[in-house]
């Protein structure tokens, strides 16, 4: 865990180093970082892979190239900080300690990827050093997705704030199945290129949704939601750039929103989504995941920085076995795939994992 006698910073900054190893030793035990992290506080001739290259004042370095050579920059001054990692690009808003970038190698150093690890950086204040838990939990002083397009006027509506048992399923006969068991929420995430397909099953599992008088949200497929009257939409990070998003919220879906990390959790927020979707908690087959797993550490600082702020779903990997866990750090709702749909026994599933979802309460 120590980040004494490693080269955090470039040049050498021992009294920045320093901080950083206090600030660590203040935010737990998390697995070692995947990648060492070297922060540059100039630029390096040759910069590597694992180099991010930090300015705090106006520069005439060629940025794009710097981001193009595997490095990953980062332009702090004024209130705004953006950080550039090949194509990405990641900017935030706010105000920050002045100890930011010993807290960005602590963070990087719990193994939080860059554009996280900032996040959590800005967010940081220089008294919770003295915390013996100084994990960022104040989302006041956490800072904003900068470079966003307006929220829908009005906002999506509400849904409820523990939605319980949440299966995802592959057709409309599995949405009947599972709603005639007493769930009253569930997706139909439809894999299929068949526009008549596609149509008859979110009509029929809408359908199914509103004769159970349950929530039943439609996975990606937005434009055939709003036009079957679905109580809601998921849709993914990617989505939020493509789906009109005014007209969901006019048609009067609920949206959820999966995320993968703090920098989506913002994102997400931003416009002002009914539910957000955290994961993938564990490993999955059922979906290729941009992100590796987050583990339940994670989830549960999550669930603690939005809890009654906004609707939570854990997703990813879910199953039985883990569902107490999950379910430990109070997030209230968990969504599941396989734990359903590939059980010997659907009924005895559902009410297994049903009954985990009563004792909690």
């Amino acid at each position: 865990m120590s980040l004494l006698n490693r080269e955090v910073f470039w040049p050498p900054a021992d009294e920045l180093v320093e901080v950083a190893e206090r600030i660590r030793a203040r935010l737990g035990e998390w697995p070692a970082a995947a990648t060492r992290w070297r922060i540059c506080l100039t630029a390096p001739e040759a910069p590597k892979a694992d180099d991010l290259i930090v300015f705090t004042e106006a520069h005439d370095a060629d940025t794009e190239r710097l981001a193009q050579s595997g490095a990953a920059v980062l332009d702090a001054y004024g209130q705004r900080v953006t950080l550039r990692r090949g194509d990405e690009r990641s900017a935030l808003e706010g105000e920050w300690s002045d100890d930011w970038l010993a807290a960005l190698a602590a963070f990087l150093d719990c193994n939080f990827e860059p554009h996280d690890a900032l996040v959590l950086a800005l967010a940081w204040r220089t008294a919770d050093e003295n915390k013996d838990d100084a994990w960022p939990v104040d989302f006041a002083t956490f800072p904003r997705v900068a470079d966003l397009p307006p929220a829908p006027d009005g906002g999506f509506p509400a849904c409820p704030d523990r939605l319980g048992l949440y299966p995802v399923l592959p057709s409309a006969e599995w949405v009947e199945r599972v709603l005639d068991l007493g769930v009253r929420t569930a997706q139909l995430r439809r894999k299929t290129t068949d526009a008549a397909d596609l149509q008859r099953e979110i009509a029929r599992s809408v359908e199914a949704g509103r004769r159970r008088d349950a929530q039943l949200f439609i996975n990606d497929h937005w434009r055939e939601a709003m036009a079957a009257g679905a109580y809601g939409v998921h849709l993914g990070q990617e989505d939020v750039q493509t789906a009109d998003l005014a007209a969901i919220a006019r048609a009067g879906l609920r949206l959820g929103l999966s995320t993968h990390g703090y920098y989506e959790m913002l994102r997400a927020l931003h416009f002002g989504p009914s539910y957000l979707a955290l994961g993938a908690v564990f490993p999955t087959t059922t979906k290729v995941m941009p992100t590796k797993p987050q583990g339940l550490a994670r989830l549960a600082r999550y669930v603690q920085l939005l809890s009654g702020r906004v609707p939570l779903v854990a997703i990813g990997g879910i199953d039985a076995q883990a569902l107490p866990g999950v379910l430990a750090t109070r997030v209230g709702s968990a969504a599941v795939v396989r734990a359903v749909t590939e059980a010997p026994d659907t009924a005895f599933a559902v009410s297994t994992l049903q009954q985990m979802f009563a004792g909690q309460r």
